[in-house]
């Protein structure tokens, strides 16, 4: 069975930094694209970062650009996002997914939570002001 699972969630003071991981297992995601979204209370759930089928781009919201680094570990099956200078706003339940290989498709389906086959549980991240 195939399992995403994520942690390093936490409460941090604006300004800190977090690393989340996800480590998956049930199957080999080296050829899969990863992505983490968040979602806050009352909000839709909103494309953070995200890693092509390809392994060639990493792509990232345009509200995380310069504090967030998405990085990958095949050898660990495992994704990380180092969060920095974070914000309250950053505060969200954070999300780990993976999507099977759609060779020829743009990119930009790498923001839309539809194209993913598989999700984690969340970690929650509370950041104080």
């Amino acid at each position: 069975q195939v399992q995403l699972v994520e942690s390093g969630g936490g409460l941090v003071q604006a300004g800190g930094s977090l690393r989340l991981s996800c480590a998956a297992s049930g199957r080999t995601f080296s050829n899969y694209a990863m992505g983490w979204f968040r979602q806050a209370p009352g909000k839709e759930r909103e494309f953070v970062a995200a890693i092509s089928w390809s392994g060639g781009r990493i792509y990232y919201g345009d509200s995380v650009k310069g504090r967030f680094t998405f990085s990958r570990d095949n050898t660990k099956n495992t994704v990380y996002l180092q969060m920095t200078s974070l914000k309250p706003e950053d505060t969200a339940v954070y999300y780990c997914a993976a999507g099977r290989p759609a060779v020829g498709a743009h990119e930009d389906l790498l923001t839309v939570t539809g194209y993913y086959d598989y999700w984690g549980q969340g970690t929650q991240v509370t950041v104080s002001s």
